[in-house]
């Protein structure tokens, strides 16, 4: 007799808040109904955050984009803190998201608050598919196209998509950056993908002690001529161990001493009291 599956340990549900108040069944359709919008995706550790600066840039530029209406930074730290506290966490995963709803003239802010999340250990396998966003400067939600593929991928056994364009051009992870690495500097591929807060604080970092990285076009044809890569994101950085069935020259030991050094960089980054 066949022993039935263990049941799948349930997602723990975020603590929601909407424009500074525990979200209601109202203000619950407006993410169920009117999903156009954006968000910014952060980790907060002892209420501080690397990077906050360039997370409420992204959300008073998307905002604008998207509303033509600005998104004031120090309202948004007063909706995080307000959260984590009512949430009763410092250490945390923070999503804070804009909506405009049909007939309404202010931004609807919507804070999300779960626990810390961290980028898993071990070197990644990525699957390419053909994929790119539009509008991929927008950090959007419910994006049908990255949860596709990454189900994909996650099917076909690899740990996330990569996202091609048309030639195999490489943009981005499903929900990452990456970045190549040919031997004495970082390599970020030159086309259209959102611009990481995390590659961000990379880039100024390795820059600020003399290892400037670079962009340049790469292609799925050419990623077996780097000695690695890396993926980043708000999680974390994490060596990759293949893409597709090209695992590269550099080997795994040299992409962890790479991403070690990274992560020197990006532990070195100011941190901004929420």
């Amino acid at each position: 007799m066949t022993n039935p599956a263990p049941a799948a340990t349930p997602f723990p549900l975020p603590y929601v808040e909407m424009d500074g108040h525990p979200a209601t069944e109202d203000d619950l359709r407006v993410p169920a109904l009117f999903g156009f919008g954006h968000f910014t995706a952060m980790q907060v550790r002892e209420g501080r955050v690397r990077g906050l600066g360039l997370h409420l840039e992204r959300l008073d530029a998307a905002n604008r984009e998207l509303f033509q209406l600005p998104l004031e930074g120090e309202y948004v730290r007063e909706l995080i803190r307000h959260a984590l506290d009512s949430a009763g966490m410092r250490d945390a995963s923070v999503r804070v998201h804009g909506f405009l709803p049909p007939r309404e003239s202010r931004t609807r802010v919507m804070v999300t608050v779960r626990e810390g999340i961290a980028m898993a250990g071990g070197g990644r396998s990525l699957m390419s598919v053909p994929y790119a966003r539009v509008l991929p400067h927008i950090k959007r939600p419910g994006e049908f196209g990255q949860t596709y593929y990454g189900l994909l991928a996650a099917r076909e056994g690899f740990d996330e998509a990569l996202l091609t364009a048309p030639g195999g051009v490489v943009t981005e992870g499903a929900v990452t950056n990456i970045g190549f690495w040919n031997g004495s500097s970082v390599v970020w591929p030159d086309a259209p993908a959102l611009l990481g807060v995390t590659m961000a604080l990379l880039e100024r970092g390795l820059a600020e002690e003399g290892e400037p990285s670079v962009r340049r076009a790469v292609t799925l044809e050419g990623v077996g001529a780097y000695r690695g890569a890396f993926i980043c994101n708000s999680q974390g950085i994490a060596p990759v161990r293949r893409i597709d069935d090209v695992e590269f020259v550099g080997g795994e030991e040299e992409m962890e001493r790479v991403v070690r050094r990274l992560e020197g960089v990006y532990g070195g980054a100011p941190e901004d009291l929420v």
